[in-house]
């Protein structure tokens, strides 16, 4: 059985990433890439699914863990008694293939440790053939080759299995090295030098770029490492989360695929990157994002693989018994059929923020930008899933349309800040159409707060974003309405819930009831309390977000109130991109040139 979301830490070297238990154990893996078959996938099954585990011998010991220092090599130490010892984890960041690096460094006394190498390759499905070779170890099967160095010979069990047991004190050191290849011959040579350390320096210089000098700096630091750490560095794609179907709400069926780029989370993203310093990674997303929706506008999707592939197929892997038997697991992700009109305001509002940050326009930019807008004039007015990937009816969200207003007046602006060309005066009657739309139709007057959707009596957290889009101001009446909603409605244990599954909203995504408070929509509320001028409520509920992570700094998507456990898919990026905004708005280190909300007086003048 795998352990809590909270005992896990992430690894990674921007190609792929695994998680490491408190009790050193790594049980989820996937090589070459995030999207490969995971070789460890005890994760959402058991031991024999795959797991490389590596601990003293023995019960009672006492662990502690950290990241050292702004960087992402992971220190456990394990003590009992006198004897004291410690396990570093590393990925090196990748030249060729990819390389897991665990090193045991004695401190106090004699300990006796115990490494159990079991890989299953294809989610816990083949066990592969093994081949030793004196202190290496093959393990082969169709595409996959792994191949495990060690200081000591390594012999394979009729289990699958490969155990090693040795002994280190004050001042040993034993490296084990983990590389993958696609053949089986020609392995990859073993690493030279100190991989430890090169690792650390490598992300210690790329975090000392950070621009956020804040009095939360350790969490916006961790949380700018963990989202380069889900960079795919070929594309600067960069994924939701490194793992597959960790439930919403445990033993439930909301169980999706995150191993892919969400256009939803295009703006988010860009201003964490650029509000913190990073702006090659802010230009290498704008790339990314232009290439993956090159085409015709009508088959722009919500979500891409990492090298923009379009086809991702929602499979469910039947032999996997699911994370704390959350079923069924699930790969691919059939949302990428839905439409979505949000997410052409989340296009245009990126490629806005990135001129207003001074990143040249890509070739052929505003070409794709104007036959998007094309696209949407055409089209805004009919129902779409919404932001939430609704699996249910489609309907008239009100934050979709929401987005297709910031479509538009993104566009205005493209034509009168940058002198772009372009049919501003058909885009300023589109603007006004939708503000009034959204207006008479999304907003009601009787419980003063915009609802989901056309004609719902309820409403959604995405609704909180509309001041930072720049519809309306937080300060509006309006807003305050729909904050006093949203708390009356999903705020939940102090945390806010994506929308209301009661009975008064049967069917609304398709699925069954129930999951936790999504942690990004609270950050959401935090920014609302702030935008209003509620700095001290704002920062109150901002810090008891913060007091949700795990002991290295890491969030997931959701929070189980009752449980009070992380939930979802983990590490979640919107999180932590969610927790790097709110702590720069909160300490006044937004650039401002990027601001999304300098919309709102347009959004105020179309009524």
């Amino acid at each position: 059985m795998s352990a809590p979301l909270e005992d896990y830490a992430l690894i990674g070297d921007t190609y792929t990433a695994g998680l490491v238990s408190r009790s050193g154990s790594m049980d989820w893996l996937c090589l070459p890439r995030f999207d490969s078959g995971a070789c460890f996938a005890r994760l959402l099954g058991g031991e024999r699914h795959g797991h490389w585990s590596l601990a003293p011998y023995g019960d009672g010991w006492s662990v502690t863990r950290r990241y050292l220092t702004d960087s992402l090599v992971l220190e456990t130490t394990f003590r009992q008694a006198g004897d004291e010892v410690r396990v570093l984890d590393c990925m090196p960041v990748r030249n060729d293939r990819p390389d897991v690096t665990r090193r045991v460094e004695g401190v106090r006394g004699r300990v006796p440790m115990r490494s159990c190498f079991v890989p299953r390759f294809d989610y816990g499905s083949i066990v592969p053939w093994f081949r030793p070779d004196n202190r290496r170890l093959h393990a082969v099967a169709g595409p996959d080759h792994l191949t495990l160095d060690s200081a000591f010979p390594l012999e394979p069990t009729d289990a699958g299995r490969a155990v090693t047991h040795f002994q280190v004190g004050p001042g040993d050191a034993v490296e084990f090295h983990l590389g993958w290849n696609s053949r089986e011959y020609g392995s990859p040579p073993r690493p030279g030098g100190d991989i430890v350390s090169a690792t650390r320096r490598w992300w210690q210089e790329w975090a000392s770029h950070c621009r956020y000098q804040g009095r939360y700096r350790e969490a916006v630091v961790r949380s700018l490492i963990t989202l380069k750490a889900l960079t795919y560095a070929p594309t600067g794609g960069i994924i939701a989360a490194p793992t597959t179907s960790l439930p919403e709400q445990l033993g439930g069926v909301r169980n999706w695929d995150y191993r892919h780029c969400w256009i939803r989370d295009a703006t988010f993203t860009l201003l964490a990157l650029l509000d913190s310093g990073y702006e090659s990674e802010a230009r290498a997303w704008r790339e990314w994002l232009l290439r993956a929706v090159a085409g015709e506008p009508e088959q722009m999707q919500i979500l891409y693989g990492i090298d923009g592939t379009r086809r991702l197929p929602e499979l469910e892997l039947d032999w996997l018994p699911g994370y704390e038997n959350s079923r069924p697991v699930r790969i691919g992700n059939d949302a990428a059929r839905q439409h979505q009109w949000d997410v052409y305001g989340e296009l245009m509002d990126a490629l806005h923020q990135a001129r207003h940050a001074g990143i040249p326009p890509a070739e052929d930019a505003w070409r794709v930008q104007r036959k998007l807008m094309d696209f949407l004039e055409g089209h805004w007015r009919e129902p779409d899933s919404g932001i939430w990937e609704m699996r249910g009816p489609r309907r008239h969200f009100t934050h979709s349309k929401a987005m297709a207003w910031a479509a538009a007046d993104r566009a205005v602006k493209a034509v009168e800040d940058f002198g772009l060309h372009g049919p501003v005066g058909r885009w300023k009657r589109l603007r006004a159409q939708v503000f009034d739309d959204i207006c008479d139709k999304g907003y009601d007057p009787g419980r003063n707060t915009f609802t989901q959707h056309y004609g719902s009596t309820t409403v959604d957290a995405a609704l909180l974003t509309l001041p930072g889009i720049g519809f309306l101001p937080a300060q509006d009446e309006r807003m305050r309405g729909t904050v006093r909603a949203v708390e009356e409605e999903l705020l939940s244990g102090g945390f806010v819930q994506r929308y209301a599954m009661t009975d008064r909203t049967p069917h609304v995504d398709g699925l069954p009831q129930g999951e936790g408070a999504f942690l990004p929509c609270t950050f959401w509320l935090a920014d609302c309390y702030i935008q209003q001028g509620d700095t001290a409520r704002g920062r109150a509920l901002f810090e008891r977000l913060l007091g949700l992570r795990n002991d290295v700094g890491l969030l997931s998507e959701e929070y189980d109130i009752r449980a009070e456990r992380l939930v979802g898919n983990f590490p979640q990026a919107l999180s932590h991109i969610a927790l790097i905004n709110t702590a720069t708005g909160l300490d006044g280190h937004r650039s401002g040139q990027g601001s999304r909300q300098d919309g709102a007086s347009a959004g105020r003048s179309m009524r």
